[in-house]
């Protein structure tokens, strides 16, 4: 069911989501390799503490707590900041909006210009970007990432991935993420995750939740149920399948082992999933992201985040909740995929078909972790 069946042929599939296309050229995956290598070693296994560890001083002078399972706490150098109220963007204090210091009258302001605005200018536009940004670490144990750890603990990081969601809600949207490996970036080692809570909405999502609009106005269905719906009819790309979840490598993946997490029901926001939905997921993680490791026997890198509808008043039917998962790895534990050259200047490509990457995740193991099974 809509499978690239002639491997010498370069294809282009749509992401429905953001409207992206990406070159398919799977008769390149056997071309020779001289290029970067990466350390294969990475975050999940060290056991060297960091100023995420519990009782550690990080670098404000704030002293972690002793703590035992999740720890949450406002991001020391957070890139989102909370204006105060009545408080405007480009203000100092004391300073009315739209006045120049040290001017009386009405400063600031040009013949024709009303007191308190700025001139229109298209190509010059800025808007406030308010918001807040937390850390949250998954447990006191530095060299456990999520496989690792055992499923009531996963439990308890997605208990706190639900909480910290509602709790932040008064923020138009909240994108819980987390960065594994250096190789995506990851500045710490320690096994952890960002939640990101804005007054405005980011613009990729902008992007998700206008075309999910415009496919449920034309077809009266959520865009995400109905692609499942899809997708199960012959599970070629299904990596992963519970009662409550599926993960697999979209049709339009852009990264070699991209994955999407889906629920098997219609569903919105992370605080509406019922406890047995919640629980099933923790099994449900663990399993695909043993097979991630298990791979190319390492711990396995990637970027990924929750996209849940936002925080409006307007009706939200069109969403479908989902994550996504980014891995960078392409061939090996130290060959990774670049976004360059073509691809950064003017469309996205991949050599490896969704279909293949799909079926090489599932014939990795999803109950033994490769570190652990010489282990009695």
């Amino acid at each position: 069911y809509y499978i690239t069946n002639n491997l010498s042929m370069a294809t282009q599939r749509r992401n429905p989501l953001t409207g992206e296309w990406i070159i398919v050229s799977p008769h390149r995956i056997s071309r020779p390799w001289g290029g970067e290598k990466s350390s294969s070693t990475g975050q999940g296994f060290s056991k060297v503490s960091s100023y995420l560890s519990p009782g550690a001083t990080r670098s404000n002078g704030s002293v972690n707590p002793l703590y035992t399972s999740t720890f949450v706490f406002p991001n020391d150098f957070s890139a989102l900041v909370q204006a105060t109220p009545g408080e405007e963007a480009g203000t100092e204090p004391g300073e009315e909006a739209g006045t120049e210091p040290g001017e009386e009258g009405t400063p600031g302001t040009e013949p024709g210009e009303e007191a308190g605005t700025e001139p229109e200018d298209e190509l010059f536009q800025s808007e406030p970007a308010g918001g807040e940004c937390h850390v949250m670490c998954f447990s006191p144990h530095s060299h456990l990432s999520l496989p690792l750890m055992r499923d009531e603990d996963i439990l308890s990081v997605i208990r706190e991935w639900i909480r910290l969601s509602d709790q932040l809600k008064y923020n138009l949207y909240v994108q819980i993420f987390e960065n594994k490996g250096a190789m995506v970036g990851c500045s710490n080692s320690h096994p952890h995750c960002q939640i990101w809570s804005s007054s405005f909405l980011p613009y990729l999502i902008s992007l998700e939740d206008s075309h999910q609009r415009e496919y449920f106005a034309k077809h009266n269905s959520p865009l995400l149920v109905k692609y499942l719906e899809k997708e199960m009819r012959c599970k070629t790309r299904v990596v992963e399948e519970s009662e409550y979840w599926v993960a697999l490598v979209p049709y339009w993946a852009k990264w070699p082992f991209e994955l999407l997490l889906l629920p098997t029901r219609h569903v919105t926001k992370l605080r509406d999933l019922t406890e047995e939905e919640v629980l099933d997921l923790s099994s449900t993680m663990k399993r695909y992201l043993t097979r991630y490791d298990n791979l190319f026997e390492c711990s396995f890198p990637y970027s990924m985040g929750w996209h849940e509808a936002p925080n409006t008043t307007t009706d939200c039917s069109h969403w479908q909740l989902h994550a996504h998962y980014y891995p960078p790895l392409l061939r090996t534990a130290t060959v990774k995929k670049h976004i360059a050259g073509y691809e950064m200047l003017a469309q996205c490509q991949r050599d490896l078909t969704a279909e293949d990457a799909a079926q090489r995740l599932k014939d990795c193991d999803a109950l033994v972790h490769f570190t652990q099974r010489d282990i009695d």
